[in-house]
C-alpha cells in the first residue's frame, strides 16, 4: 500500500507539472495581450510597452517560464494581474464556495440518484421505468444555463423566495445547487439503473431470490454492494469536474467561487491567475481520485492496490 501511495504522490506531481506547464505555454501562444487588457483603450505603445516591462512580459518565453519554474518550486505562482496579489492567494480565497458548493450537489446527487437508479433497475422494461426514463433524458438534455435562469426566473423572480445571486446565506446555495445536481441525478441514476439490471440478473442473485431473500436484501445488500465500485468512480469522477469549477453555473448566479474566477481571468489575460486555478483544480482533482481508489479494498476485499494487484 505504501509503495502504490508513493508512486500515485509521484504520478499526480509530474501530472500537475506537466498539466500547468502546458497551460502556461497555451495561454501565452493564444491570441490577445494582458497589457492591452490591463490598460485604457486609448494608451499609448509605450504605455504598452512599460505595463509588458512591470509584469515581465517584455521577457523570451524561456526566461518567463524558467522564471515560472523557479516561483512554482517556492510554492510562488506570480502575482494577479487584476487582483495585484499572489495569484495563489487569489485562488484559495475563491476555493472554499467552489467545494461547498461541490459537496452540496454530489449529496444532493447520491441521495437522490442512487435510490432512483435501484428503482428504476428494479422496474425495468416497465411503464414507470419508462417514464423515469423520459425524466432522466430530458434533464441530461437540458443545459446547465437554461436550468439555472428557469430556476432564477421562477423561484427567484416569479415567486421571490430564494435569493438570485451570490452567497449572502446558505438559502443562497439552494437554486445553484439544484442547477448542478439536475444533470448529474440524471447521468448517475441511469449508469446505476444499468449497474443494478446487470446484477440483479446476475447468476449469484438468481439463487439468493430462489431461497426466499427480500426484495430489499437483494437489491441493497447483494445488487448495489456489487455496483458499488463504478458508482464510487462515477460519483468521484463527477465531483471532481465540479471542483474544477462550474464556470457556467458560477456565473448565472454571481457564485464567488473559482469558475467565475477563470471566466475573469480569462477576459483579463491574468496568466498567473490562470495557471493558478488549472494547478489547484488539477491538484483537486487527482486528490479525489487518489481517495476513491483507496476506498475500492473496502468495498471489495478482493481488490489489491499496488503491483500484481487484481480484482
Amino acid at each position: 500500500m505504501l509503495g502504490y501511495l508513493a508512486r500515485r504522490v509521484v504520478q499526480s506531481a509530474l501530472t500537475v507539472f506537466v498539466t500547468v506547464s502546458g497551460v502556461f505555454f497555451l495561454i501565452r501562444l493564444a491570441p490577445g495581450d494582458p497589457a492591452a487588457a490591463l490598460s485604457s483603450p486609448m494608451a499609448t505603445s509605450a504605455e504598452l510597452a512599460e505595463v509588458r516591462a512591470h509584469f515581465g512580459l517584455d521577457q523570451s518565453l524561456p526566461a518567463q517560464y524558467w522564471i515560472f519554474v523557479k516561483g512554482l518550486a517556492g510554492g510562488d505562482l506570480g502575482t494577479s494581474y487584476s487582483f495585484q496579489s499572489p495569484a495563489l492567494d487569489v485562488v484559495l480565497s475563491r476555493l472554499p464556495y467552489t467545494i461547498t458548493l461541490a459537496v452540496a450537489a454530489i449529496l444532493l446527487t447520491t441521495v437522490i440518484a442512487v435510490p432512483l437508479g435501484a428503482w428504476m433497475a428494479r422496474h425495468a422494461g416497465t411503464a414507470r421505468e419508462f417514464g423515469a426514463n423520459v425524466a432522466t433524458i430530458t434533464a441530461q438534455s437540458m443545459p446547465d444555463f437554461w436550468t439555472g435562469i428557469m430556476l432564477l426566473t421562477v423561484f427567484a423572480v416569479l415567486i421571490p423566495v430564494l435569493p438570485a445571486a451570490g452567497f449572502a446565506g446558505w438559502d443562497g446555495m439552494v437554486l445553484p445547487t439544484i442547477t448542478v445536481a439536475t444533470l448529474q441525478i440524471a447521468l448517475i441514476s441511469r449508469m446505476v439503473r444499468r449497474e443494478m439490471v446487470a446484477n440483479l440478473n446476475a447468476p449469484y442473485l438468481v439463487v439468493a431470490r430462489a431461497r426466499g431473500l427480500s426484495t430489499p436484501a437483494l437489491t441493497w445488500r447483494y445488487a448495489m454492494r456489487n455496483s458499488a465500485i463504478p458508482v464510487l468512480t462515477a460519483l468521484g469522477t463527477r465531483f471532481a469536474a465540479m471542483l474544477n469549477g462550474v464556470v457556467v453555473v458560477e456565473v448565472v448566479f454571481a457564485w464567488p467561487g473559482v469558475g467565475s474566477l477563470v471566466v475573469r481571468a480569462l477576459e483579463t489575460r491574468d496568466y498567473p491567475l490562470i495557471t493558478a486555478t488549472v494547478m489547484v483544480t488539477a491538484a483537486l482533482a487527482i486528490l479525489v481520485q487518489l481517495l476513491v481508489d483507496l476506498t475500492y479494498p473496502l468495498l471489495d476485499p478482493r481488490v489489491r492496490l499496488g503491483k500484481g494487484a487484481t480484482s
